[in-house]
């Protein structure tokens, strides 16, 4: 892989990582277009390094308002602990749930079967991303509806919104396209939470489940490189493009979540669905072209 390569990569998964349009799916249809295999050991520990630098993006963007929010006082703070908690719980019993029953089932037919083998499937990308961008759009009329007559369009997250939240994220873990922040910020706007709070909440969850994908994937590798071999030359071939490619998803998520704000706040969240069916309309002329 190429570093014109991992900065083409890093760019696309920094700023469509924090926008709701699945940057998953747009990381892998670039990487199968430059002739890489986006379900390689080595290309998914880079793109959960990206994910890293989007990570760090949202603690500094995010910092302020979740001080103002989840820090001001003891009690806010517990509270949003237990709703992460909560969250977590669910997106944990729901995402692993699913990886176990494709993994039996659906992928039964292939040797030692990984949920990564369904990563480069541009058909499953598709339809990820069309069941998203309906729910970006339906979550956008919804809570506009409701802003009109004064119903249930304030609320603060509490169990009920924080499990329903944890349950669509544990349901986007699987599948590439199904943005996961598109998912959970619309759950909440469903649900009637405030929008900033359901951004917030959002992106919170994000930075608590990054590591844990971040070890999962170093794991991952090590076990495609037979670890027991490794010297520091490998070792600094393995890590090094990733570490590249963070410094600029960093930059580039930082630009997308400034974005990602002003249209959330100023009514335009229906955009990113409508970008989301266009998106899933090119995945599957792609597929169909034997991508």
């Amino acid at each position: 892989m190429s570093i014109i390569q991992i900065l083409i990569l890093a760019f696309i998964q920094g700023a469509a990582e924090l926008l709701p349009v699945s940057s998953s799916a747009h990381v892998i249809v670039a990487s199968k277009l430059m002739g890489l295999d986006p379900t390689s050991p080595q290309m998914t520990l880079l793109l959960v390094l990206l994910h890293t630098g989007t990570m760090f993006a949202v603690i500094i963007f995010f910092w302020k308002s979740w001080i103002k929010s989840f820090f001001s006082s003891w009690p806010a703070f517990w509270n949003a602990v237990k709703m992460v908690t909560i969250a977590t719980f669910f997106t944990g019993t729901v995402g692993l749930s699913l990886k176990y029953i494709i993994e039996k089932f659906f992928l039964k037919h292939i040797p030692d079967a990984e949920i990564e083998h369904l990563f480069g499937n541009l058909f499953l990308i598709s339809a990820a991303l069309l069941s998203v961008g309906l729910f970006i759009i339906f979550a956008h009329f919804f809570s506009q509806r409701n802003a009109k007559t004064a119903k249930n369009t304030s609320k603060e997250i509490g169990a009920k919104e924080s499990m329903w939240i944890g349950i669509v994220q544990g349901i986007c873990l699987p599948f590439r396209g199904f943005s996961r922040s598109g998912a959970t910020i619309s759950t909440g706007l469903t649900l009637g939470v405030i929008k900033a709070r359901a951004e917030e909440f959002s992106f919170a969850l994000a930075v608590v489940l990054t590591p844990p994908v971040i070890l999962r994937e170093v794991l991952r590798l090590l076990k495609a490189e037979k670890a027991e071999s490794f010297d520091i030359s490998t070792l600094n071939a393995l890590f090094t493009p990733g570490l590249i490619g963070m410094c600029l998803s960093f930059i580039s998520g930082w630009i997308a979540l400034r974005w990602l704000s002003n249209w959330l706040e100023h009514g335009k969240w229906h955009y990113f669905g409508i970008y989301c069916l266009f998106a899933s309309i090119v995945v599957f002329i792609l597929h169909s072209n034997g991508y």
